[in-house]
């Protein structure tokens, strides 16, 4: 081989080793730029899903947003927001304040004790109740059976005073009223299954449709707020003319029926 096609053949040679390690750093820069760009994508869908999650945790849960919320009031209130809740005939001189919560299991005991007493009183004319709801068993067992209980009774109240009371006697019933630890209450379709034993509920369209909208979430905050500015410390209570109505030991509410009505004969007396 001769001296210049030698020359010319290292020449060759390192021509295209020159055009081969072009091609390699197009290809590295390329991939640079595939990785740089990869990683700023997922570094933005990264705060992206951090602030999405952020915005999350920060919004006011279903409850929270309902204590700020326009109150839509049940049919058969009064007073600010429908909060007055008194039932009875309006010739009856003397109002019976009744507090409850309706995840509390003496309410339960009294309801089925007493409620019957007070149902037989208040057809009579001897006295008007006023219901106050309370939801504080939610706040000690962080659950939302109270305050879901409280806004269907208000859509039960929207249907009648009489649906109001048949609603809130079944859920304190011993076949339907649950465990404390148990927040069965906070479920629509268990409120519903109960509504289904009262005539007046079973099969009422708008009804349904109040309970799982949500209509009176606002209005059960607010008749909630009115317990806790009440004094009341517990549930249940009883007050009439401002003084509580006890048994014979002067610190609970009177547990049976035979109770009861010494102690509120005793309260219509003054």
């Amino acid at each position: 081989m001769s001296a210049r096609n030698n020359q010319a053949n290292k020449a060759a040679a390192r021509e295209r080793l020159r055009l081969e390690r072009e091609r390699q750093a197009k290809k590295d820069k390329t991939r640079r730029q595939i990785i740089v760009a990869l990683s700023v994508v997922g570094v933005l869908a990264l705060a992206g899903g951090i602030g999405y999650a952020v915005v999350q945790n920060n919004k006011p849960s279903q409850w929270e947003a309902a204590k700020d919320a326009k109150v839509t009031a049940p049919k058969n209130t009064t007073g600010d927001d429908g909060t007055t809740v008194v039932i009875g005939k309006p010739a009856a001189k003397k109002t019976l304040e009744l507090y409850e919560d309706s995840r509390c299991p003496v309410c339960a005991v009294f309801e089925q004790g007493v409620g019957p007493t007070i149902d037989k009183d208040v057809e009579a004319g001897k006295y008007k109740i006023k219901y106050i709801g309370a939801t504080f068993i939610d706040n000690a067992a962080n659950g939302q059976g109270s305050k879901n209980a409280l806004s269907a009774l208000g859509a039960a109240l929207n249907v009648s005073p009489d649906a109001f009371l048949d609603f809130k006697a079944a859920l304190y019933s011993a076949k339907w009223h649950p465990e404390e630890s148990d927040d069965k209450f906070a479920k629509d379709s268990y409120l519903l299954e109960v509504a289904d034993t009262v005539p007046a509920l079973k099969g009422n369209a708008q009804f349904k449709k109040n309970v799982e909208d949500g209509t009176f979430d606002a209005w059960a905050m607010k008749m909630s707020a009115t317990f806790d500015k009440s004094g009341v410390t517990g549930t249940p209570s009883l007050r009439m003319d401002g003084k509580p109505v006890t048994d014979a030991g002067g610190k609970n509410a009177p547990m049976t029926a035979a109770e009861f009505t010494t102690a509120v004969d005793k309260a219509l007396k003054g």
